[in-house]
């Protein structure tokens, strides 16, 4: 899709930093900045490197100042905020923002009009940026390009005696043993060091840091006489190449229609979303395979999040090949019937501190296996899968364990291990102790699965369905609220238990089930007069003493809010499975669904451009929080758009 910006989005400095943009490298690096050009996060860079792939960021381009020279007058393009002096107001020349597979900037500064595109070369740490300028005015002109640079980790600040290196004779940039290499058709001059101190709105609100640091050392220009067309191209790198800016630009729009064509999609939004949702998947160094990044621009790959997000991050966009190898990775680091959740680096252990990836991992596998019929895959890792039952059922780490009744509980002293895992010191804001719903359904759809594929391996698969009709007959026993009409969210034997949020959702949607017709549309029907919002489902009910209607300020008060009533985007994918669920994928349902899921097209707008954010506000859910690129949110509204397209019963 073709995302246009015009100038009334950007009619003041502060609107122009609503909305950003994303291009990934598929090793962890990306580049990502506001619409008008500049940063308002600290995590913002123009070239976030990876080191080694998927988590050793750098943040070596920090931001680039843009001049226009017309003989004795200079005129910054670019656009800034800055701790102590004014800002750069650059987007009053600035007519256009369009996104439509790399970010394109169109400038009319006196007469002179300027293109500016920019696009990430994939596997390698290469960004390009390239310049058309035409001169119409009668006027000689100059434009020059001066990077700002930090060379310092993700989330770090440049120390002011930290020294960055400009090598002239091997256009070079290094700085603490890294080094930046580049190449252009245009002038290169050295300049005095010159140190800026820049202001992070988007931090300040969610009570981070203020402000950080970037310094210069050189710019690079090119004349423009009157009347003349120009390009000015430039290739920032750390593995030297003899690729120019207009063939990476060129190659990354290739492989981006390449992605969306792969997927399949007749929807427009759903082919945008096909290629949103390759920025999240990413080498893994350590396991020497691909992995899906939670979300961006904070968060590294977590095991229950990959689990989540894969179906439609892989599956739905026929990228059956980094899903076998995203699950081929994760069998090879079961352990005691668990799957990590956060994967080694360096010398450390996986964490494997979670109760649904390892059985999230089943339901991945069948999915895999129902899209591709890779029956060889399946009996490589049916082991892993009957470890990871036997694992549960004899009880694993973290309070993991099967009860006497079939169920599963989980949990313990301060371990958080469902999603709603946030914990202060010793608070935990969400307890989820006992048996959590979405985990039984889960479990249920797990078992069904092993007596399913049992076939593949010539097993015996009878213990499993008799298990399942235990854990289903429990389940409705003891999860049932017949006055509320929906099911507890956990059962502990404390208030948590009646409490409604959304977790119950995942009893309707996933592929095997324990409920009645009735009683599952009765849920589908609690959870959206409820919990329902246009761009995600609430955590917990708003009539509920303990819900919060705003996320934001101090980490504190954001985690308290973060379970606690904060719309989430990913569980509204389920949602709407559940709907067409329950109502037989009728026509009615499915125009319906399509209705609903126009909107999706303005959160696509807002934030990052193209993508689903993590979060929004309990209370009145209109700007985007936490993340503005999230995986699993991307990968469940895909599966939504592929089960529209293919109708599934």
């Amino acid at each position: 899709m073709k995302w246009i910006y015009g100038k009334q989005d950007f009619k003041t400095l502060e609107r122009g930093e609503e909305n950003c943009y994303l291009m990934t490298n598929g090793l962890g690096g990306f580049s990502s900045m506001n619409m008008m050009g500049g940063v308002s996060r600290n995590d913002h860079a123009f070239l976030m490197a990876c080191t080694n792939p998927p988590n050793h960021r750098y943040n070596l381009i920090h931001r680039i100042r843009e001049e226009v020279e017309l003989e004795e007058e200079k005129i910054v393009i670019s656009s800034q905020e800055f701790q102590g002096k004014e800002a750069e107001k650059g987007y009053e020349y600035l007519s256009s923002f369009v996104y439509d597979d790399t970010p394109l900037w169109r400038f009319h500064v006196k007469g002179m009009e300027i293109v500016k595109e920019v696009a990430m070369e994939q596997e390698a740490n290469r960004i390009a940026l390239q310049y058309q300028i035409h001169n119409r005015s009668k006027r000689e002109g100059i434009f020059s390009v001066t990077p700002f640079f930090q060379f310092v980790a993700k989330n770090q600040d440049l120390d002011p005696l930290q020294e960055i290196h400009f090598c002239p004779q091997e256009n070079k940039v290094e700085s603490e043993g890294i080094q930046l290499f580049f190449r252009t058709n245009g002038d290169v001059l050295k300049i005095p060091e010159e140190r800026e101190t820049l202001f992070y709105s988007y931090d300040v609100c969610d009570g981070r840091r203020a402000c950080g640091h970037a310094k210069a050392n050189h710019k690079i220009f090119i004349a423009i006489p009157a009347g003349s067309r120009v390009m000015l191209e430039i290739v920032y790198e750390m593995e030297k190449s003899v690729q120019n800016a207009t063939t990476v630009i060129q190659e990354a729009k290739v492989y981006k229609k390449a992605l969306e064509k792969r997927a399949g999609f007749t929807s427009p939004i759903a082919g945008q979303l096909a290629k949103s949702a390759n920025q999240f998947i990413a080498r893994r160094a350590s396991t020497n395979g691909s992995t899906i990044l939670a979300g961006f621009p904070f968060f590294e790959d977590w095991g229950r999040d990959t689990m989540i997000a894969l179906p439609g991050i892989c599956i739905s966009t026929k990228q059956y090949e980094k899903a076998k190898e995203i699950l081929r990775t994760f069998a090879a680091h079961e352990k005691d019937g668990l799957m990590p959740n956060l994967f080694p680096e360096g010398e450390q252990e996986p964490m494997y501190n979670t109760v649904d990836a390892a059985l999230l991992f089943i339901n991945g596998v069948y999915l895999y296996y129902e899209a591709t019929q890779d029956a060889d895959f399946v009996r490589e890792v049916y082991p892993v899968m009957k470890r990871i039952i036997s694992g549960y059922m004899a009880g694993t780490h973290f309070g993991i364990r099967m009860d006497a009744d079939g169920l599963i509980q989980a949990g313990e002293g301060l371990a958080q291990v469902t999603w709603m895992d946030v914990r202060i010191g010793e608070i935990l804001p969400t307890p989820r102790h006992g048996k959590p719903v979405e985990i039984n359904a889960y479990w249920y759809n797990a078992l069904k699965i092993m007596d399913i594929l049992a076939e593949l391996t010539g097993e015996q698969a009878g213990s499993y369905e008799k298990l399942a009709e235990q854990v289903k007959e429990n389940f409705q026993k003891q999860f049932w609220l017949d006055e509320k009409g929906c099911l507890k969210d956990l059962v502990s034997g404390t208030k948590a238990d009646t409490q409604i949020r959304c977790n119950q959702i995942w009893a309707v949607s996933m592929p095997f089930t324990m409920l009645s017709k009735e009683q599952e549309k009765m849920v589908v029907e609690t959870v959206f007069e409820k919990l329902y919002t246009p761009y995600g489902l609430r955590t917990l009910e708003e009539e509920d003493q303990e819900f919060h209607g705003i996320y934001g300020g101090p980490v504190e008060e954001r985690d308290m809010a973060y379970h606690q009533g904060t719309v989430w985007t990913f569980p509204l994918g389920a949602y709407y499975l559940a709907y067409l669920k329950v109502h037989q994928y009728s026509d009615e349902a499915v125009e319906t669904v399509k209705a609903q899921l126009e909107v999706m097209e303005s959160a696509m707008r807002e934030g990052c451009v193209g993508q689903l954010p993590e979060i929004y506000d309990g209370k009145n859910p209109t700007s985007s929080r936490g993340c503005f690129a999230q995986a699993w949110s991307t990968g469940e509204i895909l599966r939504v758009y592929e089960a529209l397209e293919n109708k599934k019963l």
